[in-house]
């Protein structure tokens, strides 16, 4: 239940004003509901699939490796939290519900949540709760980014709130791969 619970807050916490939150407010604004449809598809979808593959590798590695690839996963998150996220309006020429969750999945795959829910999935003997909590806490997201607008989710209070979350996540990170290397106890 734990894996669960951490995955969920996780993700909810790591997704705030994330580009695939972004991405739903914008084509909410302009189609209406049927986003949401593909928003939860996508976090189901790209939640299991990085949960899996991190319970997966870390099945490969022994102990010492596999508490470096979650320090390592941890860091990763925290570099594309601090990334900057450029305001642009995307174009939606088809206004089809395919191509939303097409860009949808690829923008989760790669985002700080789904590196989060790659790292709590090779961190937990139970990847399933991983996956069943991380994508509970995308669905939220994508449901504040349907009912949220714009201008709320590009604020200095969400960038700062980003900043902060990069700073811890990169500290944890370190500390467990410095850990893994047995450099700190």
């Amino acid at each position: 239940m734990a894996s669960f619970l951490f995955a969920f807050v996780a993700v909810l916490l790591i997704g705030q004003g994330a580009r695939d939150q972004l991405l739903m407010a914008q084509l909410s604004a302009r189609l209406g509901s049927a986003p949401l449809v593909a928003g939860i598809a996508a976090a189901i979808l790209s939640a299991c699939f990085m949960a899996w593959a991190g319970g997966a590798i870390a099945l490969l590695l022994p102990d010492s490796a596999r508490r470096m690839l979650v320090g390592f996963a941890l860091i990763a998150a925290a570099a594309e939290l601090a990334l900057p996220i450029r305001r642009r309006v995307m174009a939606e020429p088809t206004r089809s519900v395919a191509a939303a969750f097409i860009v949808l999945v690829a923008r989760q795959t790669g985002d700080a949540a789904r590196f989060a829910v790659f790292a709590l999935g090779a961190a937990s003997a139970l990847p399933q709760f991983v996956a069943i909590g991380g994508a509970a806490g995308g669905i939220c997201v994508m449901a504040i980014g349907k009912l949220a607008s714009q201008d709320t989710l590009w604020s200095n209070a969400i960038r700062a709130f980003r900043t902060a979350l990069a700073v811890i996540l990169l500290v944890l990170g370190i500390a467990i791969a410095l850990n893994a290397r047995g450099i700190i106890g």
